[in-house]
């Protein structure tokens, strides 16, 4: 009796097992990775009040490293494109015809170009970040060249456009910094806080500096930024334009400067750690002026002339001071507010920061900029001693 009993017990334990099975969930809406469009990066355009949207889809065959794959073996670039009256619109034409389905989770960069940025780029943002797969931290970039051009640009080597610095900009940031890369949670907050400038960097195509042989080959760089004021772009500057911002810069990793004395350069240094502080000083009219506090670090990569330490520490520090002069009075011409100055006052000094902006956004002016002081400490000469 007691072996029926466990007969019985382990039949019956089976069957419960057997139905148990039937409540678990299947993979019947599954689908195979390689059967999906990757999207790794979107640009939208706007022309004749139409929204015209590109992707660019990942490639398998330049991305996965096999012991079969030849590195520098050209692979093409797939690129979709839509359009429509809305942004939404514009992906779903693109949709239509892309025989697979697209995977928007992967997406790392957003590029806009000039038409979309003077349109606006509130409804856009508000437009992406609303579907659940695309994610915060993009990289976002502005560009007055063609998206096709942008999209179409590979890496050295021919490798994969996921290794060119609009997907990597911190490994170029990382031995000269220069201009920072923004992401897409970043121009959000910047967008919806008060007293804070938007600042876009700016793609653009090289084609005079790298060449495959004889033939010279287009390389993606970081020609300048744009900049908004109250979600409208109020300009653009470049590179050479925002020499001084550097140094206004928490993540600085390196940045070159060349030392003049007089007409001739002496010295090559890089300044990195920068510590600095901004102070806006209000008058008894509530007349608002700033004051620029600079304490940064510096290796010694070349020295042309002998010159004792602290007369080359000296003359770097008046170098970075006409520096960001010349950056301040460049952001005046264009209406930009290179050095987050207004955030200061509105932080520090709300009410009168409200009381200034209510008859006019942008206030700054020649003479907002009070003093600049700055202190550099040459911590290293390389691998010879401080001399020629």
């Amino acid at each position: 009796m007691a072996l029926r009993g466990k007969t019985l017990y382990r039949i019956s334990a089976a069957a419960l097992s057997l139905l148990c099975t039937l409540l678990l969930t299947g993979c019947w809406n599954s689908r195979d990775i390689q059967n999906l469009a990757y999207v790794t990066a979107i640009g939208i355009d706007y022309k004749d009040n139409h929204y015209i949207t590109y992707v660019q889809v990942l490639n398998f065959s330049n991305i996965a490293r096999t012991e079969t794959n030849t590195i520098g073996k050209p692979v093409p670039i797939w690129i979709g494109k839509g359009e429509g009256t809305t942004v939404v619109d514009s992906l779903d034409a693109m949709m239509a015809t892309s025989q697979l389905r697209m995977f928007w989770g992967h997406v790392k960069a957003l590029v806009f170009t000039e038409n979309l940025m003077r349109k606006g780029i509130v409804e856009t943002f508000n437009a992406l970040n609303r579907y659940r797969e695309i994610r915060y931290r993009l990289l976002v970039y502005g560009t007055n060249e063609k998206l096709e051009n942008v999209f179409t640009k590979k890496s050295l080597l021919n490798l994969s456009p996921l290794d060119t610095i609009m997907y990597t900009p911190e490994q170029t940031y990382s031995q000269r910094s220069f201009i920072q890369p923004v992401y897409g949670h970043q121009v959000i907050a910047r967008i919806n806080e008060p007293g804070q400038p938007t600042m876009l960097p700016s793609l653009t195509v090289t084609r005079e500096i790298w060449t495959e042989d004889a033939k010279g080959v287009p390389l993606l760089s970081i020609s300048g930024a744009y900049f908004f004021n109250d979600n409208v772009l109020s300009g653009w500057l470049s590179s050479e334009d925002l020499k001084g911002s550097r140094w206004i810069q928490k993540d600085l990793k390196q940045a070159i400067i060349q030392v003049p004395n007089k007409d001739e350069i002496v010295a090559t240094l890089a300044l990195l750690k920068p510590k600095y502080r901004i102070r806006p000083v209000v008058d008894s009219g509530n007349k608002v002026r700033y004051d620029i506090d600079v304490r940064i670090q510096g290796k010694l990569f070349e020295l042309i002339k002998d010159m004792p330490t602290r007369t080359l520490e000296k003359l770097t520090q008046d170098a970075v001071i006409r520096e960001v002069q010349e950056t301040y009075r460049k952001g005046l011409a264009a209406h930009c507010d290179v050095f987050n100055l207004e955030e200061t006052l509105y932080r520090n000094h709300p009410k009168v920061w409200h009381n200034q902006h209510r008859p006019e956004p942008y206030q700054l002016s020649e003479d907002s900029l009070r003093k600049i002081t700055v202190k550099v400490s040459i911590r290293n000469t390389g691998k010879y001693k401080g001399r020629v």
